[in-house]
């Protein structure tokens, strides 16, 4: 028995120091997107970062400001331009009209907007909006490809389906649209309108590795008519706290029936943008879909006016990660540099394995 006593400072020992170092490894995410962050090659970081898993948050931190010239600080709160993250909040508003039996996915669109002027509205079906593989480059040009045949990344194609809404119930694509995140308690979340308050909407800025500037709206020449066409596809203002209900919601039955869920996750359709993934992905209905191993993730990057954003969840760890930042750098090449980077980060750590 005195040996035994006279080894347990040992045994203590070893398991404290396994211990620290598990925590240590647990937290290893945190300190490696704290450093990332802090960098300013080759760009700066300039936003917030939002991690949740299970309903709790893991990582959570604004970092610069939301008025460069102010230096006023961001915080979670503040509203961005969610640009192409906007769509998959279309394409759920279509799914909601199909659950209702109002629009069958596999019809060609001329039966919804019987006034299209173009030969291919009686080819290309709602599904094939939806999951870009449409082949519409322009309203007024001939399609890339016969529908259903490949991928091509379309704003127009979801113009057209906030029209596709509007027929079909109605009403205004921002009063649908605005309703949803009523219902949802998005309270801070709506769809952006020309010549009306849009609240607590920070400042964009475009950067170049000479200059930095505020992005002037009112000169991106949007009239009314093609502002309304661009909403459902990039024109939605939000902040992480509410992309996180939404995520969270989405992802977790509350807003789609589980065969119309399903059916927005579930896709052949390849997307070759290295932005969401190292190998590729598949496009589905608003969202990219990435099978690598060890676990699918979902979700979608988005950019423009002075804004870029990266979401995705894990539906098996329940974990959800939002990036939203509002410096816009013009070189393509290290737009998504952070993105891709935390991305990377959490992939490989305790959260995922």
């Amino acid at each position: 028995m005195k040996r035994y006593f006279k080894f347990l400072p040992f045994v203590f020992s070893v398991f404290f120091v396994s211990y620290n170092l598990y925590a240590q490894q647990k937290e290893n995410y945190t300190a490696k997107i704290d450093s990332l962050i802090q960098l300013t090659n080759p760009r700066n970081f300039n936003g917030v970062v939002l991690i949740t898993q299970k309903g709790k948050i893991k990582y959570s931190k604004a970092f610069g400001y939301s008025d460069i010239e102010k230096k006023t600080p961001l915080t979670l709160k503040d509203n961005f331009r969610i640009q192409s993250n906007s769509k998959q909040i279309t394409a759920v508003l279509i799914l909601k009209e199909a659950e209702k039996g109002k629009i069958d996915l596999q019809r060609p669109i001329r039966k919804y907007l019987p006034d299209l002027q173009q030969t291919w509205a009686d080819t290309v079906t709602v599904h094939q909006l939806l999951n870009m593989s449409s082949g519409i480059v322009s309203l007024e040009k001939p399609l890339r490809f016969k529908s259903g045949t490949d991928f091509h990344y379309s704003n127009p194609a979801y113009g057209l389906l906030g029209r596709l809404i509007e027929k079909i119930t109605g009403k205004k694509f921002t009063e649908v649209a605005n309703s949803l995140f009523k219902d949802l308690g998005m309270k801070n979340t709506y769809c952006y309108e020309i010549n009306k308050t849009n609240p607590n909407l920070i400042n964009a800025y475009w950067q170049t590795k000479d200059s930095i500037e505020v992005v002037d709206f009112k000169k991106m020449n949007f009239t009314e008519e093609s502002w309304s066409n661009f909403i459902p596809a990039g024109g939605i203002i939000s902040n992480a706290i509410d992309l996180n209900i939404w995520d969270t919601k989405l992802h977790t039955g509350k807003i789609l029936k589980t065969k119309s869920y399903e059916a927005m996750v579930n896709s052949t359709i390849v997307d070759s943008d290295f932005t969401f993934s190292e190998t590729k992905s598949n496009y589905g209905y608003g969202v990219n879909i990435n099978e690598d191993k060890p676990y699918k993730y979902i979700g979608h990057a988005g950019r423009g006016i002075g804004f870029v954003s990266l979401k995705f969840y894990l539906p098996k760890k329940d974990l959800d990660v939002i990036i939203l930042e509002n410096i816009y750098n013009r070189d393509v090449n290290i737009v998504y540099h952070f993105e891709k980077s935390i991305r990377q980060i959490i992939m490989n750590s305790t959260l995922v394995k």
